[in-house]
């Protein structure tokens, strides 16, 4: 079996594949071709978020690719700035409306504050009430069957313990930005200790990795390349992964990453600090 069909069993028996095809920073003309030559090429899960503004492309792809909606998974986000029921509600329909679907398999919040204030330092401002409320909006919306599990996206230990403390429910995904040399430790401790799955986005380190000599040598030795290696090492982490591209050529290497890296190259990679 390919990874691309291999999954994890989120809550309620929902099944999440390991890989979805990344969509960040692709416009709506650009994103009707990669949407449609990865479903056909054996991609069941498309990652997606109101703020990329590419849903209609991706629809359109969809449709081209001609693969039932019902054998995608597909996930979106809530923007990082709506942080008020109304926002977020309005949010999760012009994704239903702009995908044309009937539902979306898993609604993440983006960022636990608006982008200007994102960062991960202590004393940045906090918006627990505000997620309360953005988290209010998306259960109901599960509750109508517009969404079929909830996550968040980019929080910090603090937020998912303010979050899960005032619901009393505690995310099933939390995606977050991870790398070779850049793996967010105690962010990640935190989800895996509490059964929350980790998504690694920008496992290339936004391309600085792929000039990367250390990680050369290993891709070198499973005949690999540097990007193969660095989509695969958060893959045998127990996580899913989310590679971005537009171009035939790395959607199909992307995915080609049934290979094991052995203990102590992932150890070696684990000592990199990136």
């Amino acid at each position: 079996m390919s990874i691309l069909n291999e999954t994890y069993e989120l809550e309620g028996g929902v099944l999440i594949p390991k890989i979805a095809l990344g969509t960040w920073q692709i416009s709506t003309p650009q994103a009707v071709h990669p949407t449609e030559f990865a479903l056909k090429n054996g991609y069941i899960h498309i990652d997606t978020a109101h703020g990329y503004a590419n849903a209609k492309g991706i629809r359109e792809g969809i449709k081209a690719s001609r693969v039932k909606r019902e054998d995608i998974f597909i996930t979106s986000k809530v923007r990082g700035e709506s942080k008020t029921y109304n926002e977020a509600m309005s949010d999760i329909h012009d994704q239903l409306e702009d995908l044309d679907t009937d539902y979306l398999d898993l609604m993440l919040i983006h960022c636990p504050t608006p982008w200007r204030f994102f960062n991960h330092k202590p004393t940045r401002p906090h918006f627990y009430k505000e997620n309360i409320e953005v988290w209010r909006a998306m259960s109901e919306a599960k509750e109508q069957g517009l969404i079929r599990t909830l996550g968040v996206s980019n929080f910090n230990v603090d937020d998912l313990e303010h979050l899960i403390e005032a619901t009393g429910v505690k995310p099933a995904v939390n995606q977050i930005r991870f790398s070779i040399g850049h793996t967010q430790p105690e962010i990640v401790a935190f989800c895996q200790e509490n059964g929350i799955l980790v998504e690694a986005y920008s496992s290339l380190g936004t391309g600085s990795l792929l000039k990367n000599e250390d990680i050369q040598k290993i891709a070198d030795k499973y005949n690999k390349t540097v990007a193969q290696v660095a989509y695969r090492y958060p893959v045998q982490k127990g996580m899913v992964i989310l590679p971005k591209s537009v171009h035939d050529k790395y959607i199909l290497e992307n995915a080609d990453i049934d290979f094991e890296i052995e203990a102590e190259d992932m150890a070696f990679l684990d000592s990199l600090d990136l």
